[in-house]
């Protein structure tokens, strides 16, 4: 089974939902799993730069970092996700214009990459990760349509 892309209609067009991609400091906020943001580095989302970040509950944290790999914002952005030891992921955001005024068509695409998920069969791992980039993408969508709404006045 191929990583499918979870995929939300958003109330913001996609420069509003690239200003929430490229503040670090929100990453916590939109991303399940992450609990805390410990640094981020000056020149995110450019590709090569990182957000250091905790995920898991407290006790129980994993300090690791999320890397930028290619940002073309506000089209695209394509991450690479470390929670060691339980391993690392790809993760690719587009960003589409729609013909409606201030929406944008916002597509999450996650798999794999590295470490003991991998053993995972896709038929295991993909229903998880795609019920997780559902609230992934919701938590986006409100953090955007919620700028979207102060930058309009509403």
């Amino acid at each position: 089974m191929e990583a499918k892309p979870v995929r939300r209609l958003v109330r913001a067009d996609p420069e509003e939902v690239s200003d929430v991609l490229r503040d670090g400091w929100l990453y916590a906020s939109w991303v399940v799993g992450a609990s805390r943001i410990r640094g981020v580095d000056a020149d995110w989302p450019r590709a090569g730069s990182s957000i250091a970040h905790s995920v898991g509950l407290w006790p129980a944290l994993i300090s690791d970092t999320t890397t930028s790999v290619l940002e073309d914002l506000p089209r695209r952005l394509e991450l690479q996700a470390r929670a060691w030891p339980a391993g690392e992921a790809r993760v690719e955001i587009t960003i589409e214009p729609t013909d409606l005024p201030r929406q944008s068509l916002v597509s999450i695409t996650e798999y794999t990459a590295a470490g003991p998920a991998q053993l995972l069969p896709d038929q295991l791992e993909q229903p998880v990760v795609r019920y997780r980039n559902t609230e992934v993408l919701r938590r986006l969508a409100m953090l955007a349509e919620g700028r979207s709404a102060t930058q309009a006045g509403t």
